[in-house]
């Protein structure tokens, strides 16, 4: 692959142009932008070799095209391209979801030349000015090639995504639907659900609010999330989420049930099997949910990167918890997860980076 397009630059978009030119610097890349600002400051940065503001013949020259768009766009941008695109030419997204984007590729005969992809990274900044090369290293990038894709080009896409840092998984686009639905669309809607639930039974003087400052605003940080982003993720998969959600209800009405009886060890065995399987993913700290000292931080894939973090902490004495890196950045910013005992150790730690010119995140 030589030649790629890219149809919108924000965030990811961006990042992906910008990752592309590090791994194959002779790389032709050619964008389209509403705003010609947008081009220019793609240019500028060295991220496009071109830019224009119409989806023209040029587009028919590429061998990878990336819609970067939201769904609805994309839906358009692909009745654009079905006239100008050559044989080779593969097309794929950056979508949250895969169902509607797959139904419109076939509807237009185009799943020959489509391969979904979903970087699972992101922040909470927009725009190409925040687009980062690192942001997709050590996330994973799921790809939901059609039947009619070429196995060639699902192996090329693959073997891009794993040059660009990522870490490639490939999944059929039902799947993928089902999956993101249950680890990250429900918990969104359970965790916006929680946090208004302790609004509407808060009292005037607002004191679950004042308590709520240490491990529920940690269980509920996913509910900050962008209300326009999630309204277009629920519209576009609502069979998956409706029925999880279904599941979901079911699972509290049986607790509720359980505990208004006062069932002996219901709770017990619920929190027993939930820690089990909880404490067994890569990153989960251990005991029940407490209030966490977390920041993130941009590091290059590149050998000693981690020890080096771990040495300079170390030398000044701040004791970690737990460091690793996040594979699922969707929603979070930094390549690697450091946890500390103490906020105080938090504090120094990132006031010690930040001095020696690394990007920290903290949650909010």
């Amino acid at each position: 692959m030589n030649t790629f397009g890219f149809l919108s630059l924000g965030l990811i978009g961006g990042s992906i142009a910008l990752a592309i030119k590090q791994i194959q610097p002779d790389a032709k890349i050619i964008a389209y932008a509403r705003r010609q600002e947008t081009l220019d400051e793609a240019l500028s940065a060295g991220a496009i070799d071109e830019g224009t503001t119409e989806i023209d013949a040029r587009f028919g020259d590429c061998d990878f095209i990336f819609l970067c768009a939201p769904v609805s766009v994309n839906n358009r941008f692909l009745e654009q391209l079905k006239p100008v695109i050559s044989e080779k030419t593969m097309i794929t997204d950056v979508g949250s979801v895969k169902g509607t984007i797959h139904e419109t590729v076939e509807k237009l005969g185009l799943s020959a030349h489509f391969i979904g992809g979903h970087p699972m990274a992101g922040s909470e900044k927009t725009g190409f000015a925040s687009a980062n090369p690192l942001l997709l290293e050590n996330a994973y990038y799921i790809l939901t090639p059609t039947d009619l894709a070429p196995k060639n080009a699902v192996a090329e896409y693959y073997a891009l995504v794993k040059k660009m840092g990522a870490i490639p998984l490939i999944l059929s686009h039902k799947e993928h639907d089902y999956v993101t639905a249950a680890i990250s669309h429900v918990p969104h809607l359970v965790a916006a659900a929680l946090a208004n639930l302790v609004h509407d039974h808060d009292s005037e003087e607002c004191t679950m609010k004042l308590i709520a400052a240490g491990g529920f605003k940690d269980i509920t940080r996913i509910a900050s999330s962008s209300p326009d982003m999630w309204e277009a993720i629920c519209m576009s998969n609502t069979e998956n989420i409706a029925d999880l959600l279904d599941d979901y209800i079911d699972s509290l009405q049986t607790i509720s049930k359980a505990v208004r009886t006062k069932q002996n060890g219901f709770t017990y065995d619920l929190f027993k099997a939930s820690k089990e399987y909880r404490d067994s993913f890569a990153d989960a700290p251990k005991g029940p949910i407490k209030r966490t000292y977390v920041c993130h931080i941009d590091i290059p894939d590149e050998a000693g990167a981690i020890a080096a973090i771990a040495a300079i902490l170390a030398k000044a004495d701040i004791s970690i918890k737990n460091i690793g890196i996040v594979h699922n950045r969707e929603f979070e910013e930094g390549v690697l997860r450091v946890e500390f005992y103490e906020e105080s150790a938090l504090g120094e730690a990132v006031s010690l980076l930040q001095g020696l010119h690394y990007t920290v995140y903290l949650r909010k």
